[in-house]
């Protein structure tokens, strides 16, 4: 029987990985390492959807991991999550547990799994100057020539997008990196959701989330003093309320746009999953239509294989 060192439970936005990852961790009696790059964030969790009542199964906790570990205008990186996760990776571990990796950032998620030895990389002013009179579209040519692994999936803003090819620039210039943890035996678990079912989805959970007060969230934030560009930064929920908030979108043009985007996302979520397989990756995927005692006993199959 094959030993698995990790179960990654992955999947676009809106396919159920939340519910489904508490379900089966309660199931093998493991706990949930977020691989989310925004619900880190503390008070982000409407928008971030960190659905934090969900994490019980049969009246049990269900413990979680790097969730809610930095303050709102920090921008935190993939170096560091990196680290942060072998962190709780080997706590958890020590308990005699099998640790449970859920999210939708592939970057993150591919980092770890193959143990990429990365840099935490510095501002770069000069090529900042040189960019910054560039539209999001010419950033995302650019960044689309560089050979390295990025995580385009996030890059919906200028900011995100510059940021993301001074990090190519910056590994441009370090030596071939060996890896600086060693990759991680995992059985990789897909949430398989038909697009149409997955874009009805998507916009109900937008409503439903403007309705249990997305909107004030925001404005709280910024009432706290985040800077509304660091929202923005942010991208996607974020991104659209902050520039409704400030007068520059009606609430119609917010919701038509932040909808969109969040299709736009989904779909490069899948991309994103999609190119792990061409990479190497072995994802078994599940269709979310199953009912969860479907889903579960085929990982537990998977798993005594």
């Amino acid at each position: 029987m094959e030993r698995h060192e990790l179960i990654t439970v992955i999947g676009p936005t809106a396919s159920g990985k939340t519910t489904f990852a508490v379900a089966l961790a309660g199931y093998l009696n493991s706990e949930i390492i977020s691989a989310d790059s925004r619900q880190i964030y503390r008070s982000m969790d409407l928008g971030t959807g960190k659905d934090l009542s969900e994490y019980v199964w049969k009246g049990k906790q269900i413990p979680y991991h790097l969730i809610d570990i930095c303050d709102p205008g920090y921008k935190y990186n993939v170096f560091e999550f990196q680290h942060d996760f072998f962190q709780a990776y080997k706590e958890i571990s020590s308990r005699g547990k099998l640790p449970l990796l859920c999210g939708g950032t592939g970057m993150y998620i591919e980092a770890v799994l193959k143990g990429y030895k990365l840099f935490a990389v510095p501002e770069n002013p000069e090529l900042r100057e040189a960019l910054k009179d560039k539209n999001l579209e010419d950033l995302e040519t650019i960044l689309s020539a560089y050979k390295k692994l990025h995580n385009k999936t996030d890059v919906d803003t200028v900011k995100r997008a510059i940021r993301a090819i001074e990090i190519e620039e910056y590994y441009k210039r370090q030596a071939p990196g060996i890896s600086e943890y060693k990759p991680l035996n995992s059985l990789i678990i897909g949430l398989d959701i038909e697009r149409e079912l997955r874009r009805q989805k998507i916009s109900a959970r937008l409503r439903q989330r403007l309705e249990e007060g997305m909107v004030e969230e925001v404005r709280k934030l910024i009432d706290s003093g985040v800077q509304p560009d660091d929202l923005i930064y942010y991208g996607l929920e974020y991104k659209y309320l902050t520039l409704y908030i400030m007068g520059r979108l009606t609430y119609k043009e917010m919701f038509n746009q932040l909808e969109i985007a969040i299709h736009q996302f989904a779909k490069r979520q899948m991309t994103w999953f999609r190119g792990m397989e061409r990479r190497g990756f072995h994802i078994h995927w599940l269709d979310v239509t199953l009912t969860m005692e479907e889903k579960i006993e085929q990982v537990i199959k998977l798993l005594n294989k």
